[in-house]
C-alpha cells in the first residue's frame, strides 16, 4: 500500500496569497521519530481506508506496519522526508536505494486537511533532489487503480508508466523517471 493521493482541498486557503506562508518546510526525519510514526501510521490509514473503501481498523493499520516496515528508509539505505506547515508534519515521502543509481519512491502522503496546496509536488520535487544527492540516476515507483490523483500527479513530473517491476500485492500501475 504506497503512494497515497493529494486531492484537492481548500483548508489553508485563510493564509491568504503570502506563499512563504503556505509553503511548507521539507526535511529529513528520523525514521524512528515520534512524528515520522505518526504521519506514517496516518499514511496507512488513509491508503488502507481508501483499499477497502471503509475506516481502516486499528488492527489493520497496524498489521500494515508490521508488513510494509520503513526502517531502511535512512542513510545509506535511503531518506525519510517531512513537510512542515506551522510547526505541524503535513506529509511525507521516502526513498528506498535498491541498486547503485536506483531509488524507490514510497510513502509519498499529504495529509488530507493539506491537500490541494502544492505539497505533493513540493515533496517530490524534494525527493528528487534527495536522490541526487545519494547518486542516483533512476526513480521508480508502484501504485494502485484507486490513487488516481498520485498517478496524475506523476505523469505531471514526468514519471511514464513502465513494465511491473516486482510482485508487490497491491501494486496495479509501476512509474519510473530518469533524473539525469
Amino acid at each position: 500500500m504506497r503512494c497515497s493521493p493529494c486531492a484537492p482541498d481548500k483548508s489553508l486557503d485563510a493564509v491568504g496569497d503570502d506563499v512563504s506562508v503556505r509553503t511548507p518546510t521539507i526535511a529529513p526525519l528520523p525514521i524512528d521519530h515520534a512524528d515520522a510514526r505518526a504521519v506514517l501510521r496516518d499514511y496507512f490509514d488513509d491508503v488502507a481506508s481508501r483499499y477497502y473503501g471503509r475506516p481502516a481498523t486499528e488492527r489493520e493499520i497496524d498489521t500494515a506496519l508490521a508488513e510494509d516496515p520503513s526502517d531502511d528508509l535512512v542513510p545509506p539505505t535511503g531518506v525519510f522526508l517531512a513537510a512542515r506547515h506551522a510547526g505541524r508534519i503535513v506529509g511525507c515521502v521516502g526513498l528506498r536505494l535498491v541498486a547503485p543509481e536506483l531509488a524507490e519512491l514510497t510513502r509519498m502522503f499529504v495529509r488530507a486537511d493539506a491537500r490541494g496546496r502544492g505539497g505533493g509536488s513540493r515533496l517530490l520535487d524534494a525527493a528528487e533532489a534527495a536522490a541526487r544527492e545519494l547518486g542516483v540516476a533512476r526513480i521508480r515507483l508502484d501504485t494502485r487503480d484507486d490513487l488516481v490523483e498520485a498517478r496524475a500527479l506523476y505523469a505531471k513530473h514526468g514519471y511514464a508508466e513502465v513494465e511491473p517491476f516486482n510482485d508487490d500485492k497491491y501494486a496495479e500501475h509501476w512509474f519510473q523517471k530518469e533524473l539525469i
